[in-house]
């Protein structure tokens, strides 16, 4: 059956559909490398696409979406600055876009705006939460999004564990909400990790990428490196940590290893533009979060082949099949994941038959393409309907 052609698009310049994309910022992260990936790989002749930024975006990260998509930055003062909504509402009125794909809680209040100036198909995405609100229980986001969700034609979730919290604690109806997981470039990290790593006296190195943040919580990754100093006192002058990203947890993470006199065996580089380079050179991937979605940075390290060390929350273990591809250990928990790095720091070929396992379960499961010809047929989906639900309906 072929899929429905949308209607030419509204501001009448073309007729692909314009996809308006509204989140916080544009910026290093996960939900951001997930934009990125989606437009590029929208089919040109299909779809046109404007990234709107309630607050600001880095100009080095917007390089990497596409030629001529454009972005727009509302600069949204701290706290609520109710004003950036009448500035948003000028915008859509001007872009006239044929669709609005908000991104996560802070790009909610959007949907009514949205509805207000007429666009016609309106998406709203869950990727995580934060440390403001780590286990989704705070009552005021439930009620936000249960209050909000009559302007929203389909919730995305990128986990089966978010789908349920919205159908189940939030009260969405099941029928408006739709999963959608996270997809990565798996020939992009193709190259298998280092073979023969960790074995002799090759450094065995231990890593993690993302923003270094409270809710990332790579100290704990730092306290129990430390403590596999005492747990495994033969193998661990052939520890190596590193740590990738940027962020204002940085100096701190630094800080610790300095004074645990570990600084010989950490490296704290910031940003980097070879995650996929670098993942290749690891011989095990922790992410010691204390929430997540469905994180890119797992779904890569598992593409690169290299075995993952996660913390059960959120929708990892949707990922991580714990002891084939990699293990879970309870979050903020130093000497579970101390323990679970002294395994794979005494048992590399545990580490070479997981990481193999992984990578064969993200071409299974977690591509590219797969994710996008799921955005692709929503988009057209929600399109081609005659019957486009009046503002506040939520059809």
């Amino acid at each position: 059956m072929r899929a429905p052609t949308p209607p030419a698009a509204r501001d009448g310049l073309d007729r692909r559909p314009l996809v308006a994309h509204l989140l916080y910022r544009l910026d290093v992260g996960g939900l951001e490398n997930i934009l990125v990936e989606l437009i590029r790989g929208l089919p040109d002749d299909a779809f046109r696409h404007a990234v709107i930024c309630l607050a600001d975006y880095d100009p080095a990260f917007r390089r990497r979406l596409p030629p001529g998509v454009p972005v727009y930055a509302l600069h949204k003062p701290p706290g609520r600055g109710p004003g950036i909504y009448l500035r948003l509402g000028r915008l859509l009125r001007r872009l006239r876009p044929d669709l609005l794909h908000s991104c996560n809680l802070a790009a909610l209040e959007g949907q009514p705006v949205a509805a207000l100036c007429g666009v016609p198909a309106r998406i709203h995405a869950e990727h995580g939460w934060d440390m403001g609100d780590l286990h989704g229980t705070r009552r005021k986001y439930r009620w936000l999004r249960r209050a909000l969700s009559p302007w929203v034609h389909r919730h995305v979730t990128v986990s089966a564990h978010l789908a349920a919290y919205l159908t189940e604690r939030v009260g969405i109806p099941a029928s408006r909400v739709e999963h959608i997981y996270n997809g990565v470039d798996v020939h992009r990290f193709a190259a298998p990790a280092a073979q023969g790593a960790g074995e002799g006296e090759r450094p065995f190195v231990i890593g993690t990428v993302g923003r270094l943040t409270p809710v990332k919580d790579q100290a704990t990754l730092v306290a129990a490196f430390r403590r596999l100093r005492e747990l495994a006192p033969e193998r661990f002058p052939q520890a190596r940590l590193v740590i990738l990203g940027d962020g204002p947890k940085r100096a701190e993470l630094q800080a610790a290893l300095d004074g645990a006199g570990l600084a010989g065996q950490a490296w704290l580089p910031g940003s980097r533009a070879d995650v996929d380079e670098q993942l290749q050179r690891l011989d095990l991937f922790v992410l010691p979060s204390l929430a997540e979605g469905i994180p890119v940075t797992v779904l890569e390290a598992m593409a690169a082949g290299v075995p993952v060390v996660a913390t059960r929350v959120g929708g990892i273990p949707e990922l991580v099949d714990d002891g084939v591809t990699g293990t879970l250990v309870p979050p903020g928990d130093t000497e579970a994941l101390a323990k679970a790095l002294r395994g794979y720091l005494e048992a590399p070929e545990r580490g070479r038959r997981e990481g193999a396992a992984g990578r064969e379960r993200v071409v299974a499961h977690f591509s590219r393409e797969r994710m996008v010809a799921d955005y692709g047929g929503l988009y057209r989906t929600l399109l081609a309907r005659v019957d486009t639900p009046a503002p506040g309906e939520g059809g």
